[in-house]
């Protein structure tokens, strides 16, 4: 689903803002060159996933600095887009957004769930990455 209006900030929401979110932003801030305000944020503040820092270490991006931020942390009328990546967050950003807000539901799995040795683990977050770079050069076409 694409608006009309040309979108300038986005923000990407999950439940922790420690996997998926980050990610979303960090590859939406590299695919733009930086020509969309881009944040992120979780219903609750969690502790940046060691796994979500090396699979974008992988395609040469740093977020080992990231610091998660949550709802009550930003302002959601300053943005043109929120994409919710779990249904948790897209049913909260719903009732805490404006009317009118446009918001956007990106089904993303949870790559910490996996299970298994590290290299096992290390492919579900790269699928992640990888879907989420696909679902952003999709929707922003630079």
């Amino acid at each position: 689903m694409s608006s009309a209006k040309p979108v300038k900030s986005v923000l990407f929401v999950c439940n922790q803002n420690a996997v998926r979110s980050p990610m979303a932003e960090a590859l939406t801030k590299r695919h733009s060159k930086r020509r969309l305000f881009v944040e992120s944020a979780g219903l609750i503040a969690g502790a940046l996933d060691p796994f979500s820092v090396s699979a974008l270490k992988e395609e040469g991006i740093d977020i080992s600095a990231h610091k998660s931020l949550t709802l009550a942390d930003v302002d959601l009328s300053a943005f043109d887009l929120i994409i919710a990546l779990t249904k948790e967050a897209h049913s909260q950003v719903a009732k805490a957004a404006a009317p009118d807000a446009e918001i956007e539901f990106w089904a993303t799995p949870d790559p910490s769930d996996t299970e298994g040795n590290r290299n096992q683990i290390m492919d579900s977050y790269r699928l992640v990455r990888d879907h989420l770079e696909v679902r952003i050069a999709d929707r922003f076409p630079f």
